[in-house]
C-alpha cells in the first residue's frame, strides 16, 4: 500500500530548486517539489508526499489530522516510514 504522507519542509536545496528536505515523523529525506508552482513552498510549510513527490501544499491542521490517521493504522504507516527512510532521491 502506498500512502500520501504529510511532511514539513525543513530546507530548500539552492542548487536543485526541484528538491526540498522534509521531515516526516523524524525521518528526513529529499523529495521532489517540481510538481508544485515555483516559490509555492518554503521552510516550515507542509506538503503531501507520495512516492517521493510533493503533490500539494497543505496547512498544518490538515497535516496533523492526516498524521493522526496514519499513526492509527499501525503497520502500514510503519512500513511507509521504513520505505521512506531507506529511499534516496538524487
Amino acid at each position: 500500500m502506498c500512502l500520501g504522507i504529510p511532511g514539513e519542509v525543513v530546507e530548500l536545496h539552492a542548487d536543485r530548486p526541484d528538491l526540498a528536505q522534509v521531515d516526516v515523523s523524524g525521518v528526513r529525506r529529499a523529495i521532489n517539489i517540481g510538481l508544485l508552482e515555483p516559490g509555492e513552498v518554503g521552510v516550515g510549510d507542509w506538503v503531501l508526499i507520495h512516492v517521493g513527490f510533493a503533490l500539494s501544499k497543505i496547512d498544518e491542521a490538515e497535516a496533523k489530522a492526516a498524521m493522526e490517521f496514519l499513526e492509527s493504522i499501525g503497520q502500514a504507516y510503519a512500513d511507509e516510514l521504513a520505505a521512506l527512510q531507506s529511499s534516496t532521491i538524487e
